[in-house]
């Protein structure tokens, strides 16, 4: 009998490593699915803390003690709560922390929890020394040495409102919205994760011939940027009529950070006789898009403390909008250049943080828009 609990207490540390280490990091995921991998390392979900500056920057401006991000940003940390009540801060050599958005955690979520402040991500429980399971969309999912796979119907609902719905800071101000409540995750999945050559799996036993993109395009996509917005001029005597349509499921901004602008310019006998802006393009009200927010009646640049918006000028999911502009003489012939940009952090962001990498500070466009008035 003591021979037998010795043994006991022999094995009792390996199965207490299997337990504490049944997580699989991204590089083990290489393995099988290389071009996956490939594809999620050059998203911006293999982007956290430690590797994109803006986020780490905003992050430690509203504490220096919690990171209270962690809930959609370090979401596999293996000591979450110690994050965001602030005993325990993110940590370079734990591989949880370091993962970002990792595969494991996507791939392991059973349901998606609707909450007030922020949406909850309810993770399917693995028993103790078994190979865990992962969840995804794929019909008859091939099986292997490391996990089990299931398809689970979350995948094509509410996947992406764990994270991309909604957050309200604790003064319940909503500071980001990408998605509708009554949306579910394929109008998510079609744009962000399009269907592209070759099978999921580096050994493709069923022989599949497509798989769904990890790179998850967004905006730093040019051809995503060009896409998202229609743009279209016409005149009305002296005005001038700029129709823009929003052909995205969100917003047109959905991050606090960012800004897009419209450029207009009437060009005549090849001089520029008009545009919406002198120096700065927050000047045109109706084409400067972007959100602020206050606390206790006075501008903050980063809305974790806000107590209220302040200026709010945006276009909705698929809405459309046409912005009026008193030109005065405008002519048949006359050139209109339009374009939209985006900055990724705009300025006030700048000044609220101290970034090396100004590129982020950069326009990038969007969509350009030229037409000849009749």
């Amino acid at each position: 009998m003591k021979q037998w609990i010795v043994a006991l207490l022999l094995l009792f540390p390996l199965f207490l490593f299997s337990s504490q280490n049944r997580y699989q990091d991204n590089e083990s995921c290489k393995e099988c699915h290389d071009q996956i991998y490939e594809e999620y390392r050059s998203s911006y979900h293999s982007r956290g803390y430690f590797n994109d500056e803006l986020h780490r920057k905003i992050a430690d401006e509203v504490s220096t003690k919690q990171y209270d991000c962690a809930t959609c940003h370090m979401p596999m940390a293996d000591n979450i709560e110690a994050l965001v009540s602030g005993e325990a801060r993110p940590d370079k050599a734990n591989k949880t922390h370091t993962d970002a958005v990792s595969c494991f955690f996507c791939h392991t979520i059973a349901y998606v929890k609707k909450a007030h402040r922020f949406n909850i991500n309810t993770k399917a429980r693995q028993a103790d020394g078994y190979k865990p399971t992962l969840y995804g969309r794929l019909q008859n999912p091939d099986e292997n040495d490391k996990h089990s796979s299931v398809k689970n119907p979350v995948y094509a609902k509410k996947v992406c409102m764990g994270c991309h719905s909604h957050k309200r800071n604790e003064n319940n101000v909503t500071i980001f919205r990408a998605m509708d409540e009554k949306q579910d995750s394929l109008s998510c999945i079609k744009c962000h994760m399009p269907e592209l050559e070759g099978g999921a799996d580096k050994i493709n036993k069923r022989a599949r011939g497509q798989h769904a993109s990890h790179q998850f395009l967004g905006i730093h996509d040019k051809e995503m940027r060009r896409k998202s917005v229609d743009i279209n001029v016409s005149r009305e005597g002296s005005k001038l009529l700029v129709a823009l349509k929003n052909k995205m499921d969100h917003p047109l901004i959905i991050q606090s950070a960012r800004a897009k602008y419209l450029t207009i310019k009437v060009v005549r006998d090849g001089k520029v006789i008009w545009k919406n802006f002198l120096e700065h393009p927050s000047e045109d009200k109706q084409g400067y898009f972007a959100v602020s927010f206050k606390r206790n009646g006075k501008k903050i640049l980063i809305p974790a403390t806000a107590t209220e918006q302040d200026q709010v000028n945006n276009l909705g999911a698929r809405e459309s909008k046409i912005l009026t502009y008193d030109v005065g003489n405008l002519q048949k012939g006359d050139s209109v250049e339009v374009s939209l940009y985006v900055k990724l952090a705009k300025d006030d962001c700048m000044r609220a943080v101290s970034l090396k990498d100004t590129s982020i500070n950069k326009p990038l466009l969007m969509k350009a828009y030229k037409t000849t008035l009749k």
